[in-house]
């Protein structure tokens, strides 16, 4: 237990702001390309749907007027379904395949050697169209990014999507933000403040809706699945504290703060987790996915599940959060 700045709301949401209604249909826009044009986005089941996905990100990144650039790296794919890489599509084989983290970056005017990093994941588990898990986060991104194509950051500000972030390339080298990270800390970047945008757009105010790790948590957790949940390890409880006193400040809507050890399910479950190896602060922004959703990990993961009017007051939270981190002044 430690403190933190504010409280949690509970009550009524507020009607939505112009700017989050803007948001919405922003968001709703790219959930439901990413989850119903694009649809599954992996190298094991659809990798010409992740290059669909990684392409539709760069476009996207481009037309706000940002500068995108790519880490392209080989990955050695096992399956027994792809005919693209089997051939005949019976048995299992193997095939190097190529994929990428879509990358923008705004530079710092103050400290520019001080960097935040935004992040979320574009590829989907096998065979799952992937609209919450990471779609919406993948979404919440580029909303974002759209709001800070003309600030001016006291600190650089990087976008990064990442690939590879489900099974089986999860924990593994071939992780895409194991690489990024990785690269990072090789060419010694400072960065300050890692964001992990992951399952952000499913939630209720159903009793008990909210299934928690362990019985000890109805202490200090809800067992309403209404709030958005600040997640980070125990080293990382300063940036906890920063983004959820700008997220409470800025607006209206739940929100629960957690710095927990790393060894407890789900708390290193993103890409997170790959920049705490390379001991850079991060934390993970969440619904709680499968702690939540009913749909996490299966066909039924699709964009009509998602209130985009619910999600688009978290994602105006988090925009103030990411201007607080980076030392940028928005219009919210």
């Amino acid at each position: 237990m430690f403190f933190v700045p504010g409280r949690s709301y509970s009550g009524q949401l507020p009607q939505l702001t112009a700017i989050e209604q803007e948001l919405s249909g922003k968001l709703s826009t790219h959930v439901w390309m990413l989850g119903s044009d694009i649809g599954p986005r992996s190298l094991t089941s659809a990798p010409e749907n992740l290059e669909k996905a990684a392409l539709y990100l760069e476009q996207i990144l481009r037309s706000y007027g940002h500068a995108v650039s790519t880490q392209e790296f080989d990955v050695e794919v096992f399956t027994s379904r792809n005919p693209q890489i089997t051939g005949s599509g019976i048995g299992f084989a193997s095939a190097h395949c190529k994929t990428r983290n879509v990358i923008a970056e705004i530079s710092g005017s103050r400290k520019p050697e001080e960097i935040v990093v935004v992040g979320a994941h574009y590829d989907s588990v096998y065979d799952c169209p992937a609209a919450n898990d990471n779609g919406s986060g993948v979404a919440a991104l580029l909303a974002i990014a759209q709001l800070f194509a003309q600030a001016k950051c006291e600190r650089t500000l990087r976008f990064v999507a990442f690939t590879n972030e489900e099974p089986p390339f999860f924990d593994t080298e071939d992780m895409g933000s194991r690489r990024y990270a990785r690269s990072c800390h090789q060419r010694g970047d400072r960065i300050v403040a890692m964001l992990c945008l992951e399952t952000l757009g499913y939630y209720t105010d159903k009793p008990d809706s909210q299934k928690l790790p362990h019985p000890i948590f109805k202490l200090v957790c809800p067992t309403t699945g209404n709030f958005l949940a600040f997640i980070t390890n125990l080293k990382g409880r300063p940036l906890l504290k920063q983004c959820v006193g700008a997220f409470r400040q800025a607006v209206k809507f739940p929100s629960e703060a957690l710095a927990l050890p790393e060894q407890i399910t789900g708390v290193s479950f993103s890409d997170h987790s790959a920049f705490w190896r390379c001991g850079y602060p991060a934390l993970m922004v969440t619904d709680t996915a499968f702690y939540r959703y009913p749909h996490y990990h299966e066909a039924g993961d699709t964009p009509d599940k998602i209130d985009f009017d619910v999600m688009a007051r978290a994602v105006h939270g988090l925009s103030a959060v990411v201007a607080d981190l980076c030392g940028a002044v928005l219009p919210l």
